[in-house]
C-alpha cells in the first residue's frame, strides 16, 4: 500500500477527546495489550498528530504519528500497527517467518507467497482467513511487514504451502516507514522453539519428503524460472539454525542472541556517545557548553555508523534527565545560565567513567541519507547558471551560429558580445573601454527612452545588460549523474519562522528537493539533532513540493546541517539570519 509515495491531505494535532477514543479503539483492536501498554502506545501528554493522506492507489488512510514516528494507521475503519509499534510489541500479532531475500519483493509491493515461508519445528501460527499477521525474517523476530492472511493455517497446509499467503499492507523501508525516523529493526532473539515434531496432526511440516522440499523452496510470484531456481539453491536446503549462521542473515541482524530491549540498547548508545564526545571532542575551552550543542554537534557525530541516537527511545526520554544522572555521578556539572537554557559548566575528565572509556576504532564516516537499505553519502550538486537566447536578441547571436532558445554559459555570452563588437568595428577608437551601439545592440539592450540618448556604453555595462536581457536557466550536475538543465532561476532553500495558534514558533524549510535532498531524510536528521518534533507536508502553492516543519526556532541547527554537513553554498539558502541570538530562549 505504501510502496510508492503518498499525498498528504492534512496534518493536525489530535484533540483530547479523539485521543481517548483512539485509546479505546486500540484496546478493542488489540485485546492482548494491557492498560499500561495502551497508555504507552497512545500517551496522554506527548504530541500526537493525525495525518490524513491518500495512498498512490487512491485509498484514504489516517495515520497517527507520535514522537515523529507513525504508530498506527486506519483504513476503512480498521486499525493497523506500523512496524515501529511492532518493534516495541513484537508479539502483538501472529508472526510468520520468511527469508531475508524475500524482503526486497515485499518492499516493492509484492504479496507474500506461501512457498517462501520458513516453517519452524513448532509449526505455523494458527490464524483464520482475514486475520492480521506480521512477517519476520529468519534469525530475528522483529516484524518487518504486516498483511492480511489470504487463507487459514489449515488451508495453507492443505494446499501444500502453495499460492498467495498474505496480502501485504505495510513493510519496513516503504514510504510510511520513511515518514518516521527511519530506524532499523531491533535485534530480537527468536522465541525458544519446541523440539522438532513432524506429526502432521500437530500442524507442523508435512511428513511427505516432496512436500517438505516444497515448504523450504523459495519462489516468488512473477519470478522467471531461472532466478527462481537460483534462489531455491541458495535458500531451499537451509534449516532455520543454519540460516541463522548465514553471514548474509547475520548482517541484517548483527546479534540475534542479544536479549536486551530496544530501550536498554538506546540507554547504552546514549552513554557511549556522551562519553565519546567528552573524551574526544569537548575541550575545556568549549565550556560553558549548551546542552543542545553537546547533543547536536558532538554526541550525534560520535554515534556508530549505521545506528541512530534517539533520546526519546531511551529510559530517560529527555536529555536533561540523562545529564542530571551524569551530574549525580559527578561526571559533569550543569547550570541554568539563562532562563530555560542549561549549559555544562564543568567536566571531570579524570572521572573513571571517562578515563576507562575505550574509544571505538575510527572508520571513515560522512553525513549520509538513508535510501532503502543502503546509505549513500550526500554530495551537493554543481550548479551552473545558463542563459537562453530570447526572440528579441536573436539578431545579436545569429552571426555566431546561435538561434532562439540556444543555451549558453556566461563566458560564452561574453565572448560572443566581444567578437560581435570587434567584428563590426564598434570599439571606440579614442577610448577602448567604450563600445559604440549599432541598431542591433540598441534594440537588444536599450530601453525605449534610451534609444536616442545612449550612443556608447562601457564594456562592463554592455555585458551586464546583455546577460540581464537573456532568459535565465541553470544546470544541475550530481556526482555520477548526467547534467540536468532547467529553465528559470533555481529557487533557494527557503527557511522561515511561523507562529502557530498555540503561540509556539515553528521553523519551516522549503525547496529541499531542488538540491537533491529528501525532505523525509532531512526531517529525521533534524528530529534527532533538535530533539523536537518534525512533520513533512505539501508546501502551499508548490506543485508536488514538500516542506519540513520543526518545532521551535531551529535555524542554528539547519545552518550547520546545510552549510557544514551538506556543503551547500550559502548563496542558495535564504533565512539563515533569523537564527536565535545566543542565550535567547527558542
Amino acid at each position: 500500500m505504501f510502496a510508492k509515495a503518498f499525498r498528504v491531505k492534512s496534518n493536525t494535532a489530535i484533540k483530547g477527546s479523539d485521543r481517548r477514543k483512539l485509546r479505546a479503539d486500540v484496546t478493542t483492536a488489540f485485546p492482548t495489550l494491557g492498560a499500561d501498554q495502551v497508555s504507552a502506545l497512545v500517551p496522554g501528554k506527548e504530541e500526537l498528530n493525525t495525518v490524513k493522506l491518500y495512498a498512490h492507489r487512491g485509498d484514504a488512510v489516517t495515520v497517527y504519528v507520535c514522537g515523529g514516528n507513525p504508530i498506527l494507521f486506519e483504513l476503512e475503519k480498521n486499525l493497523y500497527p506500523t512496524v515501529y509499534t511492532l518493534w516495541s510489541y513484537p508479539d502483538l500479532l501472529p508472526t510468520f517467518t520468511t527469508w531475508p531475500l524475500v524482503l526486497e519483493k515485499l518492499v516493492g509491493g509484492a504479496d507474500s507467497m506461501l512457498p517462501a515461508l520458513v516453517v519452524p519445528p513448532a509449526g505455523l501460527p494458527q490464524v483464520q482467513k482475514g486475520d492480521l499477521c506480521a512477517i519476520a525474517l529468519v534469525g530475528n523476530r522483529a516484524p518487518v511487514a504486516i498483511g492480511v492472511a489470504a487463507m487459514s493455517t489449515a488451508e495453507m497446509l492443505t494446499s501444500g504451502l502453495k499460492g498467495r499467503g498474505f496480502s501485504m499492507l505495510h513493510t519496513y523501508r516503504d514510504h510510511l516507514w520513511r515518514s518516521g525516523d527511519k530506524s532499523s529493526p531491533p535485534s530480537l532473539a527468536p522465541l525458544a522453539l519446541d523440539p522438532p515434531d513432524l506429526n502432521e496432526e500437530k500442524g507442523s511440516v508435512p511428513a511427505d519428503p516432496a512436500l517438505q522440499r516444497d515448504v523450504r523452496r523459495l519462489t516468488l510470484e512473477g519470478e522467471d524460472e531461472a532466478s527462481g531456481e537460483v534462489r531455491q539453491r541458495m535458500c531451499g536446503e537451509k534449516s532455520l539454525s543454519e540460516a541463522s549462521e548465514d553471514p548474509g542473515v547475520r548482517g541484517l541482524n548483527p546479534d540475534p542472541t542479544d536479549s536486551k530491549t530496544l530501550q536498554e540498547q538506546m540507554d547504552e548508545l546514549l552513554q557511549r556517545c556522551f562519553l565519546h564526545a567528552l573524551k574526544c571532542q569537548v575541550k575545556k575551552a568549549d565550556l560553558p557548553l549548551l546542552t543542545s550543542t553537546l547533543l547536536g554537534s558532538h554526541m550525534f557525530s560520535c554515534c556508530p555508523e549505521g545506528r541512530q541516537l534517539d533520546v526519546k527511545k531511551s529510559s530517560y526520554k529527555k536529555l536533561s534527565k540523562f545529564l542530571q544522572q551524569m551530574q549525580q555521578e559527578q561526571v559533569i556539572q550543569v547550570e541554568e545560565l539563562s532562563r530555560g537554557v542549561e549549559s555544562i559548566v564543568a567536566v571531570d575528565w579524570k572521572h573513571p567513567r571517562i578515563t576507562s572509556f575505550v574509544i571505538p576504532e575510527p572508520s571513515p564516516t560522512s553525513q549520509t541519507i538513508q535510501e532503502g537499505s543502503r546509505e549513500q553519502p550526500y554530495h551537493p550538486p554543481d550548479i551552473k547558471p545558463l542563459y537562453c537566447v530570447p526572440a528579441s536578441m536573436t539578431l545579436l547571436f545569429q552571426e555566431s551560429g546561435y538561434k532562439k532558445g540556444s543555451v549558453l554559459e556566461g563566458a560564452e555570452v561574453r565572448m560572443i558580445i566581444i567578437n560581435y563588437a570587434k567584428k563590426n568595428d564598434l570599439v571606440d577608437a579614442d577610448n577602448k573601454n567604450l563600445v559604440k551601439l549599432d541598431p542591433i545592440l540598441c534594440d537588444c539592450i536599450l530601453a525605449k527612452n534610451e534609444q536616442h540618448t545612449v550612443m556608447k556604453l562601457p564594456w562592463d555595462s554592455l555585458l551586464t545588460r546583455c546577460l540581464e536581457r537573456l532568459q535565465p536557466a541553470y544546470q544541475l550536475t550530481f556526482p555520477g549523474q548526467e547534467p540536468i538543465m532547467k529553465k528559470g532561476k533555481i529557487c533557494p532553500i527557503d527557511i522561515t519562522l511561523a507562529q502557530r495558534a498555540s503561540n509556539k514558533k515553528v521553523t519551516v524549510v522549503r525547496n529541499l528537493e531542488a538540491y537533491g535532498l529528501d525532505p523525509y531524510s532531512v526531517a529525521a536528521v533534524l528530529q534527532q539533532r533538535c530533539q523536537a518534533s518534525t512533520t513533512v507536508a505539501p508546501a502551499p502553492g508548490a506543485r508536488d513540493g514538500l516542506q519540513v516543519q520543526i518545532q521551535g526556532n531551529q535555524i542554528h541547527h539547519l545552518s550547520r546541517l546545510l552549510l557544514e554537513d551538506y556543503q551547500l553554498p550559502r548563496k542558495h539558502i535564504q533565512g539563515l539570519e533569523k537564527a536565535p541570538k545566543p542565550g535567547k530562549k527558542k
